[in-house]
Protein backbone atom coordinates (compact mmCIF):
# COMPACT_ATOMS: atom_id res chain seq x y z
CA UNK A 1 0.00 0.00 0.00
CA UNK A 2 2.69 2.44 0.96
CA UNK A 3 4.82 1.74 -2.11
CA UNK A 4 1.77 2.16 -4.36
CA UNK A 5 0.92 5.57 -2.86
CA UNK A 6 4.50 6.84 -3.29
CA UNK A 7 4.56 5.71 -6.92
CA UNK A 8 1.24 7.45 -7.59
CA UNK A 9 2.46 10.72 -6.04
CA UNK A 10 5.68 10.58 -8.11
CA UNK A 11 3.69 10.10 -11.30
CA UNK A 12 1.45 13.06 -10.46
CA UNK A 13 4.48 15.33 -9.81
CA UNK A 14 6.14 14.40 -13.12
CA UNK A 15 2.93 15.16 -15.02
CA UNK A 16 2.62 18.59 -13.36
CA UNK A 17 6.20 19.52 -14.20
CA UNK A 18 5.73 18.38 -17.80
CA UNK A 19 2.66 20.56 -18.05
CA UNK A 20 4.61 23.57 -16.74
CA UNK A 21 7.36 23.06 -19.32
CA UNK A 22 4.85 23.20 -22.13
CA UNK A 23 4.00 26.89 -21.20
CA UNK A 24 6.22 29.18 -23.35
CA UNK A 25 8.43 31.75 -21.59
CA UNK A 26 7.59 35.45 -21.86
CA UNK A 27 9.97 37.57 -23.98
CA UNK A 28 12.96 38.88 -21.98
CA UNK A 29 13.38 42.67 -21.73
CA UNK A 30 16.48 43.97 -23.49
CA UNK A 31 18.43 45.47 -20.62
CA UNK A 32 21.57 46.36 -22.54
CA UNK A 33 20.91 48.04 -25.86
CA UNK A 34 23.82 48.40 -28.26
CA UNK A 35 25.51 51.79 -28.10
CA UNK A 36 26.93 53.85 -30.93
CA UNK A 37 30.49 52.70 -30.32
CA UNK A 38 29.57 49.02 -29.79
CA UNK A 39 29.23 48.29 -33.51
CA UNK A 40 31.59 49.27 -36.29
CA UNK A 41 31.53 48.58 -40.03
CA UNK A 42 32.62 45.00 -40.66
CA UNK A 43 32.48 44.08 -36.98
CA UNK A 44 29.43 41.85 -36.97
CA UNK A 45 27.64 40.37 -33.95
CA UNK A 46 27.05 36.86 -32.72
CA UNK A 47 23.97 35.66 -30.78
CA UNK A 48 24.52 34.49 -27.22
CA UNK A 49 22.70 31.70 -25.40
CA UNK A 50 19.77 33.99 -24.53
CA UNK A 51 19.22 35.07 -28.08
CA UNK A 52 20.60 38.62 -27.44
CA UNK A 53 23.18 40.21 -29.67
CA UNK A 54 26.62 40.35 -28.04
CA UNK A 55 29.69 42.11 -29.46
CA UNK A 56 32.23 39.89 -31.07
CA UNK A 57 35.21 41.91 -29.67
CA UNK A 58 36.24 40.30 -26.34
CA UNK A 59 37.85 43.60 -25.15
CA UNK A 60 34.67 45.62 -25.52
CA UNK A 61 32.99 46.70 -22.27
CA UNK A 62 29.84 44.85 -21.22
CA UNK A 63 26.52 46.23 -22.37
CA UNK A 64 24.82 45.89 -18.98
CA UNK A 65 25.66 46.05 -15.30
CA UNK A 66 25.90 42.78 -13.32
CA UNK A 67 22.53 41.56 -11.97
CA UNK A 68 23.88 41.12 -8.44
CA UNK A 69 26.87 42.38 -6.49
CA UNK A 70 29.70 40.00 -5.66
CA UNK A 71 29.44 38.17 -2.38
CA UNK A 72 32.56 39.88 -1.01
CA UNK A 73 31.22 43.39 -1.69
CA UNK A 74 29.54 44.94 1.35
CA UNK A 75 27.00 47.72 1.40
CA UNK A 76 28.80 51.04 1.81
CA UNK A 77 28.31 52.94 5.04
CA UNK A 78 26.09 56.01 4.76
CA UNK A 79 28.61 58.68 5.86
CA UNK A 80 28.49 62.45 5.47
CA UNK A 81 27.65 63.84 2.03
CA UNK A 82 30.56 64.67 -0.25
CA UNK A 83 32.06 68.15 0.05
CA UNK A 84 31.06 70.79 -2.40
CA UNK A 85 33.38 73.47 -3.76
CA UNK A 86 34.29 76.45 -1.62
CA UNK A 87 32.60 78.77 -4.11
CA UNK A 88 29.20 77.42 -3.08
CA UNK A 89 29.71 78.70 0.47
CA UNK A 90 31.71 81.89 -0.26
CA UNK A 91 30.27 85.39 -0.13
CA UNK A 92 32.27 87.98 -2.05
CA UNK A 93 31.52 91.65 -1.39
CA UNK A 94 32.56 94.44 -3.74
CA UNK A 95 33.03 97.82 -2.08
CA UNK A 96 34.41 101.20 -3.12
CA UNK A 97 36.64 101.71 -0.09
CA UNK A 98 38.98 104.71 0.00
CA UNK A 99 41.76 105.17 2.57
CA UNK A 100 43.41 108.56 3.09
CA UNK A 101 46.59 108.89 5.22
CA UNK A 102 47.14 112.38 6.64
CA UNK A 103 49.46 114.27 8.98
CA UNK A 104 48.54 117.08 11.37
CA UNK A 105 51.02 119.83 12.35
CA UNK A 106 50.79 122.99 14.41
CA UNK A 107 51.98 126.48 13.44
CA UNK A 108 55.56 125.53 14.49
CA UNK A 109 55.59 122.48 12.17
CA UNK A 110 55.43 120.01 15.06
CA UNK A 111 53.37 116.83 14.89
CA UNK A 112 50.04 116.97 16.73
CA UNK A 113 49.11 113.73 18.55
CA UNK A 114 45.80 112.72 20.07
CA UNK A 115 43.45 113.57 17.20
CA UNK A 116 40.10 111.81 17.70
CA UNK A 117 37.86 110.49 14.96
CA UNK A 118 35.10 112.90 16.02
CA UNK A 119 37.35 115.81 15.01
CA UNK A 120 37.99 114.59 11.46
CA UNK A 121 35.91 115.52 8.43
CA UNK A 122 36.43 114.07 4.96
CA UNK A 123 35.13 115.59 1.73
CA UNK A 124 35.12 114.03 -1.73
CA UNK A 125 34.08 116.32 -4.56
CA UNK A 126 33.06 118.78 -1.80
CA UNK A 127 30.57 116.22 -0.48
CA UNK A 128 30.91 115.11 3.18
CA UNK A 129 31.77 111.44 3.60
CA UNK A 130 31.01 109.24 6.59
CA UNK A 131 34.28 107.86 8.06
CA UNK A 132 34.06 104.09 8.38
CA UNK A 133 37.65 103.44 9.54
CA UNK A 134 39.98 105.56 11.65
CA UNK A 135 43.39 104.25 12.66
CA UNK A 136 46.63 105.47 14.19
CA UNK A 137 48.47 102.14 13.96
CA UNK A 138 51.77 102.23 12.05
CA UNK A 139 51.98 100.34 8.77
CA UNK A 140 55.01 98.67 7.19
CA UNK A 141 56.73 100.77 4.56
CA UNK A 142 57.86 100.04 1.02
CA UNK A 143 60.34 102.84 0.31
CA UNK A 144 62.12 103.49 -2.99
CA UNK A 145 65.07 105.81 -2.34
CA UNK A 146 66.14 108.10 -5.21
CA UNK A 147 69.53 109.86 -4.85
CA UNK A 148 70.58 112.71 -7.11
CA UNK A 149 74.15 112.24 -8.37
CA UNK A 150 74.11 115.32 -10.60
CA UNK A 151 74.88 117.53 -7.59
CA UNK A 152 78.03 119.56 -7.35
CA UNK A 153 81.00 117.92 -5.70
CA UNK A 154 80.66 119.72 -2.34
CA UNK A 155 76.96 118.86 -2.01
CA UNK A 156 77.55 115.31 -3.19
CA UNK A 157 80.16 114.84 -0.44
CA UNK A 158 77.64 115.91 2.20
CA UNK A 159 75.06 113.43 0.89
CA UNK A 160 77.58 110.57 0.71
CA UNK A 161 78.74 111.12 4.28
CA UNK A 162 75.17 111.25 5.59
CA UNK A 163 74.03 107.95 4.00
CA UNK A 164 75.47 106.00 6.95
CA UNK A 165 72.55 107.26 9.08
CA UNK A 166 69.86 106.32 6.54
CA UNK A 167 69.26 102.72 7.62
CA UNK A 168 68.65 103.78 11.21
CA UNK A 169 65.44 105.52 10.16
CA UNK A 170 63.76 102.25 9.11
CA UNK A 171 62.12 99.46 11.09
CA UNK A 172 63.02 95.77 10.64
CA UNK A 173 59.72 95.06 8.87
CA UNK A 174 60.27 97.77 6.21
CA UNK A 175 61.61 97.10 2.72
CA UNK A 176 63.79 99.46 0.69
CA UNK A 177 64.92 99.76 -2.94
CA UNK A 178 67.71 102.08 -4.11
CA UNK A 179 67.85 104.21 -7.29
CA UNK A 180 70.23 106.94 -8.45
CA UNK A 181 70.20 109.28 -11.45
CA UNK A 182 72.54 111.60 -13.31
CA UNK A 183 72.03 111.46 -17.05
CA UNK A 184 69.48 108.68 -16.49
CA UNK A 185 68.05 106.49 -13.73
CA UNK A 186 69.86 103.42 -12.43
CA UNK A 187 68.64 100.73 -10.04
CA UNK A 188 71.17 99.44 -7.52
CA UNK A 189 68.95 96.98 -5.65
CA UNK A 190 65.35 95.89 -5.76
CA UNK A 191 63.21 95.80 -2.63
CA UNK A 192 65.10 94.18 0.22
CA UNK A 193 64.99 94.24 4.02
CA UNK A 194 65.72 97.68 5.43
CA UNK A 195 68.27 96.34 7.94
CA UNK A 196 69.97 93.90 5.56
CA UNK A 197 73.62 93.93 4.55
CA UNK A 198 72.52 94.03 0.93
CA UNK A 199 71.10 97.55 1.32
CA UNK A 200 74.21 98.70 3.18
CA UNK A 201 76.41 97.38 0.37
CA UNK A 202 74.24 99.12 -2.26
CA UNK A 203 74.46 102.45 -0.41
CA UNK A 204 78.25 102.22 -0.25
CA UNK A 205 78.80 101.20 -3.86
CA UNK A 206 76.35 103.76 -5.27
CA UNK A 207 78.32 106.79 -4.01
CA UNK A 208 79.47 109.18 -6.71
CA UNK A 209 81.82 112.17 -6.84
CA UNK A 210 79.19 114.48 -8.27
CA UNK A 211 79.46 116.95 -11.13
CA UNK A 212 82.06 119.64 -11.55
CA UNK A 213 80.79 123.19 -11.67
CA UNK A 214 81.16 124.73 -15.09
CA UNK A 215 83.53 127.69 -14.98
CA UNK A 216 84.43 129.49 -18.19
CA UNK A 217 84.66 133.17 -17.45
CA UNK A 218 87.81 133.89 -19.45
CA UNK A 219 91.13 135.20 -18.15
CA UNK A 220 94.74 134.24 -18.88
CA UNK A 221 94.31 130.77 -17.36
CA UNK A 222 91.11 129.92 -19.22
CA UNK A 223 91.26 127.21 -21.91
CA UNK A 224 89.55 129.46 -24.44
CA UNK A 225 90.45 132.14 -26.96
CA UNK A 226 89.04 134.82 -24.66
CA UNK A 227 91.42 136.81 -22.46
CA UNK A 228 90.03 139.53 -20.20
CA UNK A 229 86.77 139.55 -22.09
CA UNK A 230 88.37 139.97 -25.53
CA UNK A 231 88.98 137.54 -28.36
CA UNK A 232 92.74 137.60 -28.96
CA UNK A 233 92.25 135.73 -32.26
CA UNK A 234 89.43 137.24 -34.33
CA UNK A 235 89.53 134.28 -36.72
CA UNK A 236 88.27 131.91 -34.00
CA UNK A 237 85.45 134.16 -32.82
CA UNK A 238 81.85 132.92 -33.31
CA UNK A 239 81.28 136.02 -35.39
CA UNK A 240 84.25 136.74 -37.64
CA UNK A 241 86.32 139.77 -36.70
CA UNK A 242 84.19 140.32 -33.59
CA UNK A 243 85.97 141.31 -30.38
CA UNK A 244 83.01 140.69 -28.02
CA UNK A 245 83.04 137.87 -25.47
CA UNK A 246 80.45 135.12 -25.92
CA UNK A 247 79.88 132.71 -23.03
CA UNK A 248 78.14 129.45 -23.90
CA UNK A 249 77.17 127.37 -20.86
CA UNK A 250 76.34 123.74 -21.72
CA UNK A 251 72.92 122.49 -20.73
CA UNK A 252 72.87 120.37 -17.60
CA UNK A 253 70.87 117.15 -17.55
CA UNK A 254 68.89 116.25 -14.42
CA UNK A 255 66.53 113.37 -15.18
CA UNK A 256 64.51 113.58 -11.96
CA UNK A 257 61.17 112.69 -13.60
CA UNK A 258 62.54 109.51 -15.16
CA UNK A 259 64.08 108.42 -11.86
CA UNK A 260 60.85 108.95 -9.91
CA UNK A 261 58.89 107.07 -12.57
CA UNK A 262 61.23 104.06 -12.42
CA UNK A 263 61.01 103.99 -8.63
CA UNK A 264 57.22 104.33 -8.80
CA UNK A 265 56.93 101.29 -11.09
CA UNK A 266 58.71 99.18 -8.49
CA UNK A 267 56.73 100.65 -5.57
CA UNK A 268 53.41 100.01 -7.32
CA UNK A 269 54.05 96.25 -7.03
CA UNK A 270 54.24 96.37 -3.22
CA UNK A 271 51.74 94.12 -1.50
CA UNK A 272 48.50 95.46 -0.11
CA UNK A 273 48.71 96.84 3.43
CA UNK A 274 52.06 98.62 2.97
CA UNK A 275 52.54 102.36 2.59
CA UNK A 276 54.18 103.09 -0.75
CA UNK A 277 56.79 105.83 -0.39
CA UNK A 278 59.35 107.42 -2.73
CA UNK A 279 62.08 109.26 -0.84
CA UNK A 280 64.16 111.69 -2.92
CA UNK A 281 67.48 113.26 -1.90
CA UNK A 282 68.06 116.00 -4.47
CA UNK A 283 68.25 119.70 -5.20
CA UNK A 284 65.03 119.40 -7.21
CA UNK A 285 66.39 120.38 -10.61
CA UNK A 286 64.71 118.76 -13.60
CA UNK A 287 65.84 118.86 -17.23
CA UNK A 288 66.21 116.29 -19.98
CA UNK A 289 63.71 113.63 -18.78
CA UNK A 290 61.59 111.74 -21.26
CA UNK A 291 58.63 111.63 -18.86
CA UNK A 292 56.64 114.76 -18.14
CA UNK A 293 55.98 115.93 -14.61
CA UNK A 294 52.18 115.81 -14.91
CA UNK A 295 52.28 112.27 -16.28
CA UNK A 296 54.46 111.06 -13.44
CA UNK A 297 52.17 112.71 -10.88
CA UNK A 298 49.19 111.01 -12.51
CA UNK A 299 50.94 107.62 -12.17
CA UNK A 300 51.75 108.30 -8.53
CA UNK A 301 48.18 109.26 -7.67
CA UNK A 302 46.79 106.26 -9.49
CA UNK A 303 49.01 103.83 -7.58
CA UNK A 304 48.69 105.51 -4.14
CA UNK A 305 52.35 106.50 -3.87
CA UNK A 306 53.48 109.47 -1.77
CA UNK A 307 56.69 111.41 -2.43
CA UNK A 308 58.85 112.65 0.44
CA UNK A 309 62.25 114.24 0.14
CA UNK A 310 65.24 116.03 1.60
CA UNK A 311 66.15 119.15 -0.35
CA UNK A 312 69.91 119.77 -0.47
CA UNK A 313 72.22 122.24 -2.18
CA UNK A 314 71.43 125.87 -2.90
CA UNK A 315 67.72 125.12 -3.20
CA UNK A 316 67.60 124.39 0.55
CA UNK A 317 68.53 127.98 1.43
CA UNK A 318 65.50 130.11 2.33
CA UNK A 319 65.92 132.92 -0.21
CA UNK A 320 67.25 130.85 -3.10
CA UNK A 321 64.71 128.11 -2.38
CA UNK A 322 61.89 130.63 -2.65
CA UNK A 323 63.17 131.97 -5.96
CA UNK A 324 63.63 128.44 -7.32
CA UNK A 325 59.88 127.87 -7.12
CA UNK A 326 59.37 130.52 -9.81
CA UNK A 327 59.58 128.78 -13.19
CA UNK A 328 60.34 130.74 -16.31
CA UNK A 329 59.01 129.27 -19.56
CA UNK A 330 61.47 127.32 -21.75
CA UNK A 331 63.99 127.08 -18.91
CA UNK A 332 65.09 124.35 -16.53
CA UNK A 333 62.96 123.84 -13.45
CA UNK A 334 65.18 124.68 -10.52
CA UNK A 335 63.04 122.85 -7.98
CA UNK A 336 60.20 120.50 -8.95
CA UNK A 337 60.07 118.51 -5.70
CA UNK A 338 57.48 120.75 -3.93
CA UNK A 339 55.02 119.98 -6.75
CA UNK A 340 55.48 116.23 -6.27
CA UNK A 341 55.07 116.33 -2.50
CA UNK A 342 52.01 118.60 -2.48
CA UNK A 343 50.13 116.57 -5.10
CA UNK A 344 50.79 113.17 -3.49
CA UNK A 345 50.40 114.05 0.20
CA UNK A 346 54.11 113.94 1.07
CA UNK A 347 56.41 116.45 2.71
CA UNK A 348 59.77 118.08 2.07
CA UNK A 349 62.61 118.96 4.45
CA UNK A 350 65.28 121.45 3.33
CA UNK A 351 68.75 120.97 4.85
CA UNK A 352 72.03 122.50 3.77
CA UNK A 353 74.50 121.01 6.28
CA UNK A 354 75.51 117.38 6.60
CA UNK A 355 74.17 117.05 10.14
CA UNK A 356 70.83 118.47 9.06
CA UNK A 357 70.63 115.93 6.22
CA UNK A 358 71.27 113.09 8.67
CA UNK A 359 68.57 114.35 11.04
CA UNK A 360 66.09 114.76 8.19
CA UNK A 361 66.06 111.00 7.58
CA UNK A 362 64.69 110.29 11.04
CA UNK A 363 62.37 113.31 10.92
CA UNK A 364 60.75 112.32 7.63
CA UNK A 365 60.15 108.66 8.45
CA UNK A 366 58.92 109.44 11.97
CA UNK A 367 56.29 111.60 10.29
CA UNK A 368 55.35 108.83 7.88
CA UNK A 369 55.10 106.22 10.62
CA UNK A 370 52.81 108.34 12.84
CA UNK A 371 50.26 109.23 10.20
CA UNK A 372 46.54 109.08 10.83
CA UNK A 373 44.45 107.00 8.43
CA UNK A 374 40.77 107.56 7.71
CA UNK A 375 38.70 105.36 5.39
CA UNK A 376 35.25 105.69 3.90
CA UNK A 377 33.02 104.04 1.32
CA UNK A 378 32.62 106.18 -1.77
CA UNK A 379 29.25 106.32 -3.50
CA UNK A 380 30.84 107.18 -6.83
CA UNK A 381 31.41 104.43 -9.41
CA UNK A 382 35.00 103.25 -9.65
CA UNK A 383 34.91 102.47 -13.35
CA UNK A 384 34.94 106.02 -14.71
CA UNK A 385 38.64 106.67 -13.96
CA UNK A 386 38.12 110.38 -13.23
CA UNK A 387 40.14 112.30 -10.68
CA UNK A 388 38.39 112.64 -7.31
CA UNK A 389 39.49 115.65 -5.24
CA UNK A 390 39.69 114.82 -1.52
CA UNK A 391 40.07 117.12 1.47
CA UNK A 392 40.64 116.22 5.12
CA UNK A 393 39.84 118.76 7.84
CA UNK A 394 40.41 118.74 11.59
CA UNK A 395 38.09 120.69 13.90
CA UNK A 396 40.88 122.48 15.75
CA UNK A 397 42.22 126.00 15.12
CA UNK A 398 45.72 126.83 13.84
CA UNK A 399 46.47 123.33 12.55
CA UNK A 400 47.76 122.23 9.15
CA UNK A 401 46.56 118.98 7.58
CA UNK A 402 48.89 117.35 5.04
CA UNK A 403 47.20 114.81 2.75
CA UNK A 404 46.94 113.99 -0.92
CA UNK A 405 44.71 116.23 -3.00
CA UNK A 406 42.83 113.37 -4.59
CA UNK A 407 43.03 109.98 -6.24
CA UNK A 408 42.24 108.14 -9.46
CA UNK A 409 39.93 105.13 -8.98
CA UNK A 410 41.14 101.87 -10.44
CA UNK A 411 39.60 98.44 -11.04
CA UNK A 412 41.73 97.03 -8.21
CA UNK A 413 39.92 99.23 -5.69
CA UNK A 414 36.49 97.91 -6.65
CA UNK A 415 37.52 94.24 -6.48
CA UNK A 416 36.46 91.78 -3.76
CA UNK A 417 37.59 93.19 -0.43
CA UNK A 418 36.49 90.38 1.89
CA UNK A 419 35.60 86.71 1.66
CA UNK A 420 33.14 85.34 4.21
CA UNK A 421 32.74 81.56 4.57
CA UNK A 422 30.09 80.18 6.99
CA UNK A 423 31.17 77.65 9.59
CA UNK A 424 30.67 74.03 8.53
CA UNK A 425 29.61 71.11 10.73
CA UNK A 426 32.37 69.08 12.31
CA UNK A 427 31.69 66.06 10.06
CA UNK A 428 32.11 68.11 6.87
CA UNK A 429 34.97 70.41 7.88
CA UNK A 430 37.35 70.67 4.91
CA UNK A 431 40.99 69.80 5.15
CA UNK A 432 43.55 72.60 5.63
CA UNK A 433 44.64 72.27 2.01
CA UNK A 434 41.13 73.04 0.73
CA UNK A 435 40.43 76.03 2.99
CA UNK A 436 40.56 79.46 1.27
CA UNK A 437 43.49 81.68 2.04
CA UNK A 438 42.76 84.70 4.22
Amino acid sequence: MTLGQQAAQKTTTEEASAAQQQIPDAPRPQVGLPTIDSTRPGMGTTPNSNGDQAPADPKAPPTSLPSSAPASQEKPDDGPPPEMGNDAFTLRVRTNFVEIPFTVKDNKQRLVPGIQWREVRVYENNVPQHPAVFSVDPSPLSVAIVIDQSLTQDNMTKVNNSLAALQGAFAPYDEVALYTYNNGPRRWTEFTAAQSARLNFALETSKSTGREAYMNMGGPLAQTTVINGRQFDPNTAPIRNSQAMELKVPKEVHTLNDAILEAAKAASRAEKGRLRIIYVISDGKEYGSKAKTKDVIHYLQQNKIAVYGTLVGDSSLPVIGFLDKVHLPYTMRDNVLPLYTSETGGNLDAEFRQRGIEESFQKIFSEVRTQYKVGYYSHEPFIDGKFRPVEVRVLRPNLTVISKKGYYPTAEDSGPTNVVTPNRPAATTPSPQSQPRP
